[in-house]
């Protein structure tokens, strides 16, 4: 559950503890939202190589829209009577995956270890997107709308690290570090 055990009420039409597993789907995409919003200013940051403005300038739409994925969840959260949060202690507290390990990088790199991060950010909203389906249509169709832009910022990154013959150099990773080796 988000923050509290009880919900304070839910959505007409959905019971109780159907609103409790939809707000707990919704608190881990969020989490998700906000620790990748950071990591893509992080590499905004840290990025550096021939390719830096080009990648630098790719981030920051993504960074913006991203942020705004999270508002979305936190609302829904709270419109299921359910109360979001957003504070770096849960972040770090709740997530199942590893804090992006790459600082100052090539473009290459970044973008290769980036390419992990978006399959196991896309890979859970999809996962819920197949849960949502019996228990909540309208937090669905926020996934999937979410997941679609997800998609295409993620084919930005790949279109970075795609041979000719669509061969990804990412492929195979098993993490970030191998990813940005791989990428280099």
């Amino acid at each position: 559950m988000a923050t509290n055990s009880k919900l304070r009420y839910t959505v007409p039409g959905m019971s109780e503890s159907d609103a409790e597993r939809v707000v707990e789907l919704l608190q881990g995409r969020l989490d998700a939202a906000n620790d990748l919003h950071l990591t893509l200013k992080h590499i905004h940051w840290n990025v550096v190589g021939p390719h830096f403005i080009a990648v630098h300038e790719m981030l920051d739409p993504q960074v913006e829209a991203v942020r705004g994925f999270a508002d979305d969840l936190a609302e829904r959260i709270a419109t299921l009577g359910g109360s979001p949060c957003g504070t770096p202690g849960r972040l770090v507290e709740n997530r199942s995956w590893q804090e992006y390990s790459i600082g100052r990088a090539t473009t290459q790199e970044h973008l290769g270890a980036l390419d992990l991060v978006y399959q196991g950010v896309i890979e859970s909203y999809r996962k819920g997107i197949t849960e949502l389906e019996e228990l909540d249509p309208v937090t669905q169709d926020m996934f999937i709308a979410q997941t679609n832009d997800l998609e295409l910022f993620h084919w930005f990154i790949r279109a970075h690290l795609e041979d000719k013959g669509g061969n990804l150099s990412t492929a195979g990773a098993a993490s970030e570090e191998e990813a940005a080796r791989a990428a280099r």
